[in-house]
Parts: C-alpha cells; sequence; structure tokens
C-alpha cells in the first residue's frame, strides 16, 4: 500500500506541475515552463529512486539471509566431518551440503540521480618483487642470491624436490597450473604476462605460488629443518661459498626467531606477513639456496597430511592441487570422497564464503568431479609451453 501510495503521489504532484501553464499563464515564457518541467522531473526521479531502494532492500535482505543460512549450514557439516574423521566415524554423503549457493535474482541497486559520481576506491596495495627485496635489505640486512638464469632455479627446485619425494608428475604439471606454464622463479600473481597496467593480485609468489603469510608459517614450523639443509650444504662447500652461506644461516635464523614471535596459526601468522619484516621473508623465495626448500616444502607437507589420514596411494597432481588450493584438511574430504560422490557433492563445501568468490574456478566447476577435470585440463593445456618442458626435463 505504502508503495502505491508513493507511485500516486508521486503522479498527482507531476500532473499538477505539468497543468500549471494552462490555468491562467499561458503568456509565462518558454524557459519558465522548462523550469517547472525539470523541477517536476526532479521530484518524480526522487520518489522513484526511493521506490527503488524499497524494493531493492527488501530482496536484498531477503537473499543476504538465504546467504547466511547456506553458509552457515556448510560450515555446520564441516565441523561435523571433521570430529567424525577425528573419531573415526562414517562419513555420508548427507554430512556434505548438495546444494548450490542462492543466487540473487532481484533488482539492481538502484543509482542516486541526485548523488555525485563516486570514484571507485583505490585498491589495496599488494607488495611486489622490488618490495620484497628492498624488505630484506632493510629489516634483515638480506640480499637472496638469485640464480644467473631460470634454468639454475629450475635444476635447483628439481633437485630439492625429488630428494623430498614428489614425483615428476606432481611437480611439473603443478608448476604448469600455478605459473601458467612459462612462470618463471620470481611470478607473481596477476602479472604472470606482461600487460598494460598489470598488477600485483596478491603476494603469491613462485613455481607454487607461495604467499608471503605460507613463507612466514614454513619457516615458524619447518625453519630448524632448512637450517639442516643449509649446514649440510655448506660443510661441503668451498670457503667462499661455505662463508656465504654461514652469514645465509646467520639471516635465515633471524627470520625464523621472527616467525615464531606468534602463536602457530594461520590469522597469527599472516599479522606477520603483512609486515616489512614478512615481506623480507617472503624474498627467500627467489633465493637459490632457500626458495626451493619453501616451494617444495608447501606440497611436501600436504603429502604427509594426506598419509597421516590413511591415504597412502601416490596422489595425482590435481589431487595434490586441491590440497593446495582448498587447505589439507578440506583437500583430503575430496580426495577420498567416492567417485559417485564426487558428481553430486557442491565445491562451496571446501572454502570459505570469501574464498570461493574470490575463485571463478571453483564457481564455474560447481561439483567436485568437475573441479578436478577442470585443474586436469588446464594442467594438460599448459604443460605443453616450453617452462614445463623445461623443468620436466630435469627430473631423471
Amino acid at each position: 500500500m505504502r508503495l502505491r501510495s508513493v507511485r500516486n503521489n508521486c503522479g498527482c504532484l507531476l500532473a499538477a506541475l505539468v497543468l500549471l501553464p494552462s490555468q491562467g499563464f499561458a503568456a509565462e515564457p518558454a524557459e519558465n515552463s522548462n523550469a517547472s518541467m525539470r523541477v517536476a522531473q526532479s521530484i518524480f526521479d526522487a520518489f522513484e529512486y526511493r521506490r527503488k531502494v524499497a524494493e531493492y532492500n527488501t530482496a536484498r535482505q531477503q537473499y543476504d539471509a538465504e546467504v547466511d543460512a547456506y553458509w552457515s549450514s556448510v560450515a555446520d557439516k564441516r565441523r561435523s566431518r571433521a570430529a567424525k574423521r577425528r573419531g573415526s566415524g562414517d562419513i555420508r554423503l548427507e554430512d556434505y551440503v548438495l546444494t548450490q549457493p542462492p543466487v540473487y535474482s532481484g533488482p539492481p541497486r538502484p543509482v542516486d540521480p541526485s548523488a555525485p559520481i563516486e570514484e571507485p576506491p583505490p585498491r589495496k596495495y599488494v607488495p611486489v618483487v622490488a618490495d620484497l627485496l628492498e624488505a630484506a635489505a632493510q629489516e634483515f640486512s638480506f640480499v637472496p642470491q638469485q640464480p644467473q638464469n631460470e634454468l639454475e632455479y629450475k635444476r635447483a627446485y628439481a633437485r630439492v624436490a625429488a630428494v623430498a619425494g614428489i614425483t615428476k608428475e606432481q611437480a611439473v604439471r603443478i608448476y604448469a597450473f600455478e605459473s601458467s606454464g612459462n612462470g618463471k622463479y620470481d611470478v607473481q600473481a596477476g602479472l604472470e604476462y606482461p600487460r598494460p597496467g598489470a598488477q600485483a593480485i596478491s603476494t603469491a609468489l613462485g613455481y607454487n605460488q607461495l604467499l608471503s603469510t605460507n613463507s612466514v608459517e614454513l619457516l615458524a614450523e619447518k625453519g630448524d629443518q632448512f637450517i639442516r639443509a643449509l649446514q649440510a650444504k655448506a660443510a661441503a662447500s668451498s670457503t667462499e661459498a661455505k662463508a656465504a652461506l654461514l652469514k645465509k644461516i646467520a639471516v635465515l635464523k633471524a627470520m625464523i626467531a621472527f616467525s615464531r614471535t606468534v602463536p602457530d596459526s594461520w590469522s597469527a601468522h599472516d599479522r606477520l606477513a603483512n609486515t616489512p619484516k614478512g615481506w623480507g621473508i617472503h624474498a627467500l623465495n627467489l633465493d637459490i639456496d632457500v626458495g626451493p626448500l619453501l616451494q617444495t616444502q608447501k606440497l611436501l607437507d600436504s603429502i604427509v597430511f594426506a598419509r597421516k589420514q590413511g591415504y597412502d596411494a601416490t596422489l595425482t597432481a590435481a589431487e595434490l592441487e586441491m590440497m593446495n588450493l582448498t587447505g589439507d584438511g578440506n583437500g583430503i574430504d575430496m580426495i577420498k570422497m567416492p567417485a559417485a560422490w564426487r558428481e553430486r557433492v557442491p565445491t562451496t563445501n571446501f572454502f570459505q564464503p570469501g574464498g570461493y568468490a574470490r575463485n571463478p574456478i571453483a564457481g564455474r566447476a560447481n561439483v567436485v568431479s568437475k573441479l578436478l577435470a577442470t585443474t586436469n585440463a588446464r594442467m594438460d593445456e599448459e604443460v605443453r609451453l616450453q617452462g614445463a618442458k623445461d623443468l620436466a626435463a630435469l627430473f631423471k
């Protein structure tokens, strides 16, 4: 009733204003008549805007309530599955949300005709390689030893990955998927291709696209292991190379100490990663000695996690990428799922709402089987490129 009243009042007001010139003002100049029409149109636009806002708010509130209920159900069922796994309980198909997320189908947000045009807010700045190098120099007096060429880094990575037990298929196909088949050791998300106006979209860096938070967390959890690897390398090196490695070990120890100043949790490590010292730590990925250790460890941790969960088969590259993409717990949940379920279980079950919204692959491949197939198809395409071929040739 209220919306009808708004329309009726607006229509009556506009009609009254339009009729004014014919009621004793026939000689009114044309410009005054035009001014009256503009006032009438302005009033009409204001009423119409308020009507559209009311309709939009009603539709949006209903949609938001549906979305909140959907994602709450996803979270509840995820916690239930995790509890069952800890208690060795059987997970059933009904332990997943089997519907797709609600899609907004109401009216668009109306534009206020009287409001000035607003400039979009500036995008949050994402540090790039130059920032990481500057932070490493300023915060830790450290300059990464970068490779003389791309093949040198690939050789170091292939050697470390093979010793860790990463298969050729896993390493090459994940490199191809994450780094677009030709990515260099310093490739960053958003800057994979040289194009005007390209901007980094995250701190994801290198062959396996580690975030700065990954780098901090890996140092906190596996730093002692990296120290031992460098110490072994130093012991087998010449005097000059040994001295350089010992200096690098001292820097690495300082970085590890910083990464352990907070509790061992992703959120705490993320706070450190977004500081200048965190950026300096992320620059380790560019170092010929430490970078391959970091890039490899991320994959190795997922493989070890799968084994602890009772999955002893060799993970395919696509399966390992699922753990990399969604986190180890969600990834193993998908991997251990019966094939028939993969055709029915939506990908939303393995993402947070924000991560799902930012991941176009998960949205398009709306069930697990399609997500795996899409990932495999992209890997098939990217491994044909020269960068992936070069890496494959270095595995024995």
